[in-house]
C-alpha cells in the first residue's frame, strides 16, 4: 500500500511546518511597534534609515538629530569590553575624509567609537579611576563639542576629534593588558 507507507513519512513534516510557520509569524502583538511611536534604533546602522513617524527629514543627516551619547545600545545590551571598544576605535584609522562623500561617515564614527569606549571603561570592573586620563580626554572633547553633532560642527571641530583618537590610543598602547 504505497498511499498509507506516503502518509506515514508525512505526517512528521506536517507539525514540522506548523511550528516553522508559527515561529516566522513573529511574537503576536507584544513586539509589535506601536502606531504613532517611533521606536528607537538598536544599532547604529538603523539610525540612518529614514523613519516617516521620525522629526527629520529626509535631507536631515542622523548626526543634525541625535543627542549625545549618538549611539545607543539595544535594550538590555551588554556594554562592550574596553579592548573590544578599542579594536572598533582603531579601525577608523584605516578610513577618513579623503574620501569623497565618506567624511559625515567617518568623523559620525569617530564620534560614536570614542563614545563606546567612553561607556566600557566606565562599565569596566578596573574601574574608573583606572581609565581616568582617557575618560577626561574624551569628556573634554565631548564638552568642546557642546551637545552639536551635526556634521558642520563636526567638521568644524574635525582636528579636535582627532586628537582625542589619537591620544587615547596612545594611553591604550602605554597599557597593553587593557586590550589584549
Amino acid at each position: 500500500m504505497p498511499s498509507a507507507a506516503a502518509a506515514r513519512r508525512a505526517t512528521p513534516v506536517l507539525p514540522a511546518a506548523v511550528l516553522l510557520t508559527s515561529c516566522s509569524s513573529g511574537h503576536g502583538d507584544a513586539t509589535a511597534p506601536t502606531p504613532g511611536k517611533a521606536s528607537s534604533p538598536a544599532t547604529p546602522a538603523a539610525a540612518g534609515r529614514s523613519d516617516p513617524a521620525s522629526p527629520a527629514s529626509p535631507a536631515t543627516s542622523p548626526s543634525e538629530t541625535a543627542g549625545y551619547p549618538t549611539t545607543e545600545a539595544a535594550p538590555g545590551a551588554a556594554v562592550p569590553q574596553v579592548r573590544d571598544a578599542f579594536a572598533v576605535l582603531q579601525a577608523t584609522y584605516n578610513d577618513g575624509c579623503t574620501t569623497p562623500g565618506n567624511c559625515e561617515y567617518f568623523l559620525t564614527r569617530v564620534l560614536d567609537d570614542l563614545n563606546d569606549l567612553y561607556n566600557s571603561m566606565k562599565a569596566s570592573p578596573k574601574g574608573t579611576s583606572h581609565f581616568a586620563a582617557p575618560l577626561a580626554l574624551i569628556r573634554a572633547m565631548q564638552d568642546a563639542l557642546e551637545g552639536d553633532f551635526s556634521f558642520p560642527n563636526l567638521k568644524r571641530r574635525q582636528k579636535l576629534l582627532l586628537d582625542a583618537r589619537e591620544e587615547v590610543n596612545t594611553w591604550m598602547q602605554s597599557h597593553p593588558d587593557d586590550y589584549r
